[in-house]
């Protein structure tokens, strides 16, 4: 399984980040989250209250496809909102296990709205991920229900992983 890479994937707000750094600690990788390899073109439209198009994500999706090429085995918190994009970034960095941490407006706008000192700007941004969102089939990415608590979510987020290898 060390070989395998590992991405969190979600909406804004849905815990990527958090739930990727303990996968990381507890498996002993690297992690990485995807907000860090965003251009400071795309961090301004963000913070501007506009959504990304996927022209302006291409960039973005191939500075981590190199990432995950160079390094095989980590974790990365990437929202991946788009089969395509899952599609490309398993195409250039070999074996990749997506865990997608799933929930609804309704659960994760509050979370969002408490963020201090992010870019991401307002509910209207998280409505537009979910419009983009293309949910993985069961097949594609393993989906956790991130209702439950954040130590819960990285609980049954490790015992997935240990039932896909």
């Amino acid at each position: 399984m060390a070989s395998i890479t590992i991405i969190v994937m979600g909406v804004s707000g849905s815990g990527k980040t958090l739930v990727g750094q303990h996968l990381a600690q507890a498996l002993g990788r690297t992690f990485f989250d995807a907000d860090d390899f965003h251009s400071p073109e795309n961090i301004r439209k963000m913070a501007s209250g506009r959504p990304l198009l996927d022209p302006d994500r291409q960039t973005w999706l191939n500075d981590l496809a190199q990432l995950l090429q160079n390094e095989r085995g980590c974790v990365l918190a990437c929202s991946a909102l788009k089969k395509s994009y899952r599609d490309f970034l398993r195409a250039a960095a070999g074996p990749i296990v997506f865990l997608y941490l799933k929930g609804d407006f309704d659960l994760i706008w509050p979370r969002l709205a408490q963020r201090q000192d992010h870019y991401f700007n307002g509910s209207d941004m998280l409505r537009n991920q979910f419009e983009q969102l293309e949910e993985p089939a069961a097949a594609e990415a393993h989906a956790v229900d991130i209702a439950q608590s954040p130590e819960a979510v990285v609980a049954d987020c490790l015992s997935r992983l240990e039932a896909t290898v």
